[in-house]
């Protein structure tokens, strides 16, 4: 279990790089907040997966074959949800 300063120095350099990352890149955040007592739920859609951290919601959406990044706008949706539980600010 990694310490919740180096998760957020994670999401500090997805912050940095929003058009450089990966859904494993968000995954591995989201599985290590998990284990500090956040609630994480995870849905698969069509087109990628739903996350509800706490109250806060996102999509990251990997349905683009050839390429491991995903869009920025997605990182950005991410890291609003990461803000909004206290573990990211811009």
């Amino acid at each position: 279990m990694a310490t919740i300063d180096r998760i957020r120095d994670a999401i500090v350099n997805i912050g940095r790089a929003p058009k450089n990352v990966t859904a494993a890149q968000i995954e591995w955040v989201l599985n290590q907040i998990e284990q500090h007592g956040f609630q994480v739920r995870r849905r698969r859609t069509l087109h990628g997966m739903l996350y509800v951290v706490n109250s806060s919601r996102f999509s990251v959406c990997t349905h683009h074959p050839g390429s491991k990044q995903i869009k920025a706008c997605y990182v950005h949706e991410f890291l609003r949800a990461m803000m909004e539980i206290g573990l990211y600010e811009d």
